[in-house]
């Protein structure tokens, strides 16, 4: 099982959305070994044991923003004929006990160890950043450009988008 599924892999399937780490119900269904149709079966029958902060269905937009992020089929062209649920890291584990597989109890410890590693990178860099304006406090402007420089390296990336189409260079000599 180390092989085949790690932290890592698991923590490329957790999602930002409304502010929650989320995990999509297809990629927990693939991750514990049985069909979407299966999981959803299961979560039917035992509803109770799902409330809004352990699972909840995404809005179209929320939807469409993601299916951006990743290759999905679009609901309109023979795809998902429902949006899709998103599970919390409760939530996720709750799936690993309604479905009750061998595959299911044991990926879910290495759902668990992604959700906590992620939290874990978020409070260090909340600390480094803390540290960082006390440091900054401490020694007013002489090291300004050194901290401007961390604060740099410390920063999350804005994402690029890229241009859509072409640039046609204008050549003078074919009009003159």
């Amino acid at each position: 099982m180390q092989s085949l599924v790690t932290a890592e892999t698991i923590a490329r399937k957790i999602y930002l959305i409304r502010g929650q780490k989320v995990m999509l119900y297809s990629d927990i269904a693939e991750l514990y070994g049985v069909t979407t149709k299966r999981l959803n079966e299961q979560i039917r029958r035992n509803a109770d044991r799902f409330p809004v902060d352990f699972m909840f269905q995404l809005s179209f937009v929320e939807y469409e923003h993601l299916r951006s992020q990743i290759a999905t089929s679009s609901l309109k062209h023979g795809g998902r004929r429902y949006l899709p649920c998103a599970f919390t890291e409760h939530g996720a584990l709750m799936a690993a006990s309604v479905l009750n597989t061998p595959r299911a109890i044991e990926v879910s410890l290495y759902v668990v160890r992604a959700f906590v590693k992620l939290r874990e990178m978020i409070a260090t860099h909340k600390n480094l950043a803390k540290k960082l304006e006390e440091l900054e406090k401490k020694y007013d402007g002489q090291f300004q450009v050194v901290f401007e420089a961390i604060r740099a390296l410390v920063a999350e990336p804005e994402p690029k988008q890229k241009k859509i189409g072409f640039l046609a260079k204008e050549s003078r000599a074919l009009y003159n």
